[in-house]
């Protein structure tokens, strides 16, 4: 059996993007290329590795365990080229980051500005998702870093706190619930709503937790940051849940009232997480993020350390959702 990094590259991206076009063009090779080093693969076991239908293409039994293998070879692969790298001219890589939507518009653009900045020779994708699917992106290891609230199912993976990340209620200020000191979802379901963008991994939350309560959410309009959220409200469209720290930010400019949410689920961190060690440039972007983290006593971000070049070690905090 003989398959190059490029074959077990090109069949992880066939397999996540479900298609063999898709994953030929993130391979950067024709979709003929791609067919026919699939089928060449195929040839070698003699095994079907995918079923290929109309809609595209899903692994079978077979390719499912070809597909666990590559990632943990690609995975060794770039650790070692990572500490590699790391005794020549700087560290060289790219990042994959899932994160949810506070991480993504309030933290993580800071984060990321000194890391590059400071890592010429790094790259880093950075995507928008659900926190039980970044959790489940973790332990498919289809991404490096995942950044989601704590509130997820954390089962099998490394986690650190980021940053505390309480939702809260803003309403216009003089609103009649301006002067509540703390309201339930449950209280204020049947109110007009200002949120953000269909899809968004926040909205799907509070959509989440409104239908657990049997409640769902009607939205007069949908902007795609919390400054439009905040200036909406402000002029009286409707009210909104977001982060504090968003409200903080623009709420004053915004003319908005912070009325705390005392639900369970609004009270949460974010949290940092991993599946495995990390190459060494992958770890030094961990070093980064924790950089302003709180500390806790279940697992200080000064725990967060080196196994060698190219390695991290944090301690596990299972948590459920």
């Amino acid at each position: 059996m003989r398959f190059d990094l490029t074959d077990l590259r090109l069949f992880l991206n066939v397999q996540e993007t479900g298609s063999i076009t898709a994953g030929a063009k993130r391979s950067h090779m024709t979709l003929a290329s791609a067919s026919e080093r699939i089928r060449g693969m195929e040839d070698t076991l003699g095994v079907p590795l995918l079923l290929r239908e109309h809609r595209g293409v899903e692994p079978t039994p077979a390719g499912r365990t070809l597909a666990h293998h590559a990632r943990v070879v690609l995975a060794q692969m770039d650790r070692m080229r990572g500490e590699l790298d790391h005794y020549g001219h700087g560290l060289k890589g790219h990042v994959r980051v899932l994160c949810n939507t506070t991480a993504l518009s309030e933290y993580l653009p800071s984060v990321l500005g000194d890391f590059l900045k400071d890592h010429p020779r790094v790259s880093v994708d950075l995507e928008e998702r659900l926190s039980h699917e970044i959790a489940d992106a973790l332990r498919a290891g289809t991404c490096d870093i995942g950044v989601l609230a704590d509130s997820t199912d954390l089962h099998g993976l490394h986690t650190l706190t980021f940053r505390h990340d309480p939702l809260t209620l803003i309403v216009p200020r003089g609103h009649a619930l301006a002067g509540r000191p703390a309201v339930m979802l449950a209280e204020v379901a049947d109110e007009e709503f200002v949120g953000l963008v269909e899809g968004s991994a926040l909205q799907e939350h509070i959509a989440h937790h409104a239908r657990r309560g049997g409640k769902a959410l009607s939205y007069r309009v949908r902007l795609r940051s919390f400054d439009a959220v905040c200036r909406m409200v402000g002029q009286g469209v409707g009210i909104a849940i977001v982060p504090r720290v968003a409200a903080v930010r623009y709420g004053r400019a915004a003319g908005v009232a912070r009325v705390a949410l005392a639900d369970d689920w609004a009270t949460r961190d974010l949290v940092l997480c991993v599946r495995d060690a990390l190459p060494a440039y992958a770890a030094e972007l961990v070093a980064y993020a924790l950089r302003d983290a709180p500390r806790t006593t279940d697992a200080p971000a000064a725990e967060v350390c080196a196994d060698g070049p190219g390695r991290t070690r944090t301690p596990t905090r299972p948590r459920s959702g």
